[in-house]
């Protein structure tokens, strides 16, 4: 099994984390910039981690047999601190970058004036970058701030099959799926989306269109989401090997590929083991 995790913190993992992913099947990812937990006070804080999502963390990944790719965004929680805000301005820079496979997070979290004029801003930007947009949905009244959401984006003019709309669940995912936005789910041990909602849900409305993340972070998480849903889509007997495929890779594989930067030539051929020898890596397409 093959799995592409199109949206994980590594950032706050552990190199354990990285080598059981590679056992579970996990072959690339994707890190979305974010809120680290601690307010950042100056410019520099972001252009220091945004080097390195571009710079440790893929050698990192690689020495565990994962291809690591990234978003950059200014995030929505800290779209409300004017001391952040000049980092738009060093946004394109980071946006030319050869891992940059998105605009992202952006989106909401209190749904804010300020929220709305930086959430515009960088969809413009990825549209001059040509590239797709990870959106965040608010925890906070979803669905209001998810069809808050669409409408800006669909005001924007970027075309929805280059966005994907995240942290989605039962009362939001049809909304979004009508857009014709790609669908994200984060699977999660307590909150969010669970396996079993993850299949129902699946169930309901296909796998076209659908990526499943496990979002893992400084919170409590599981970075073994995909693999654990993968595994629940094939025994609840509704779903297929080719069903699954879709789900955890073609479809991560056809989003982030929007960009033309996805180059996944180097990804370790999966095996039955999940072993490698020592930090080396394995060669061989899929």
């Amino acid at each position: 099994m093959r799995i592409f995790d199109p949206h994980i913190h590594m950032t706050s993992r552990t190199t354990d984390d990285y080598e059981a992913m590679y056992a579970a099947g996990v072959r690339a990812l994707v890190e979305p910039a974010f809120w680290l937990g601690q307010p950042r006070t100056t410019v520099g804080a972001f252009t220091d981690y945004f080097d390195s999502l571009l710079g440790w963390e893929p050698f990192r990944a690689a020495q565990f047999g994962i291809q690591h790719f990234c978003t950059i965004a200014l995030n929505p929680k800290e779209a409300n601190d004017p001391r952040c805000l000049p980092v738009l301005d060093e946004l394109p820079r980071y946006l030319a970058k050869d891992r940059v496979v998105a605009v992202g997070e952006i989106g909401y979290d209190s749904m804010t004036k300020e929220e709305d004029e930086v959430l515009a801003r960088q969809l413009e930007l990825a549209i001059e970058h040509e590239l797709p947009v990870l959106v965040h949905t608010p925890h906070r009244d979803k669905a209001a701030g998810t069809r808050r959401t669409l409408d800006v984006v669909r005001e924007s003019g970027i075309a929805p099959e280059r966005v994907l709309v995240d942290h989605l669940n039962e009362l939001t995912v049809a909304m979004v799926k009508e857009s014709g936005s790609w669908m994200g789910f984060s699977i999660y041990p307590k909150t969010k989306m669970s396996e079993d909602r993850m299949v129902r849900i699946l169930r309901e409305y296909g796998t076209e269109r659908v990526l499943v993340n496990s979002a893992a972070d400084w919170g409590r998480s599981d970075p073994l989401k995909t693999r654990k849903t993968a595994d629940a889509m094939l025994a609840d007997g509704s779903f297929d090997q080719d069903a699954v495929d879709e789900v955890m890779w073609l479809n991560p594989v056809a989003f982030y590929g929007q960009s033309g930067r996805l180059d996944l030539d180097d990804v370790p051929k999966p095996d039955d083991s999940g072993l490698f020898e020592g930090n080396s890596v394995r060669r061989g397409g899929e």
